[in-house]
């Protein structure tokens, strides 16, 4: 069994004396992992850094083997975050939502495109956490929990697009401030960079964090057994919002 592709390095830990296993997340063959010869060397080791993009190739007896693979590297993403604490905790973030969410060797190619796109825009912080707020939101689509936030759970379409503040937290649909009613204080915040409408600042991005934080709690993680997110999301939520406190 064999196959070539290109993918994001997703985690690594050592095996063996010199090997290491490593997982990838990749266009044709989702998150897969496989070990590598050598991943400890002095050659290996710098390339195989979370995030970064490689060229693989995996070979195995079996299709249900782990497998072994040969990587070469086709970009590196370390000077992104080197010296900035929000870039590593925001990439460890993504990598480690990745790794909890998705089943091993199931392709979702959309997924991978927006997780490629985000992980090029760790050397611009202005715009990153928002791009992250927005993959959130694809990753809960791509795994069949998306939002639904095209008119009012309660009015309906009678209540215009610019009074839709909340988002229910039980049904994820939106609701409007006239609808909200007694309910208000148990609704979630709908920002309106949660429903794409261009730039926004970080006060705005985090309370759309908030949403997704719970939707992610919610079904995620309950998908998974009940097992917490991952404690780097909450290290990165942590450090964006010493930002935005600053």
């Amino acid at each position: 069994m064999e196959w070539r592709d290109q993918g994001i390095l997703l985690s690594v830990r050592r095996h063996g004396e010199t090997s290491a296993i490593i997982e990838v997340l990749t266009p044709s063959h989702g998150r897969h992992a496989g070990v590598v010869r050598g991943g400890t060397s002095r050659k290996l080791a710098p390339v195989l850094q979370p995030g970064a993009q490689l060229d693989v190739s995996w070979r195995a007896r079996l299709e249900d083997h782990i497998g072994s693979f040969t990587v070469e590297p086709v970009r590196s993403r370390a000077a992104h975050v080197m010296g900035d604490r929000l870039a590593l905790a925001g990439l460890n973030a993504v990598t480690a939502l990745l790794v909890f969410a998705l089943p091993e060797r199931e392709a979702h190619l959309p997924l991978y495109t927006r997780t490629e796109q985000l992980l090029d825009l760790l050397g611009s912080p202005d715009v990153w956490p928002l791009a992250f707020l927005r993959w959130e939101m694809a990753l809960l689509e791509e795994l069949g929990f998306g939002l639904d936030l095209g008119e009012c759970a309660v009015l309906g379409a009678q209540a215009g697009v610019d009074d839709l503040c909340f988002v229910s937290p039980r049904t994820g649909r939106a609701v409007s401030r006239a609808g909200a009613g007694d309910w208000v204080d148990r609704l979630l915040p709908l920002p309106p960079c949660l429903m794409g409408r261009g730039l926004a600042p970080d006060a705005e991005v985090a309370q759309g964090l908030i949403t997704t934080g719970h939707f992610l709690n919610q079904h995620l993680a309950a998908q998974q057994g009940g097992r917490a997110l991952p404690e780097a999301r909450a290290r990165f939520i942590e450090r964006f919002t010493a930002r935005i406190a600053s």
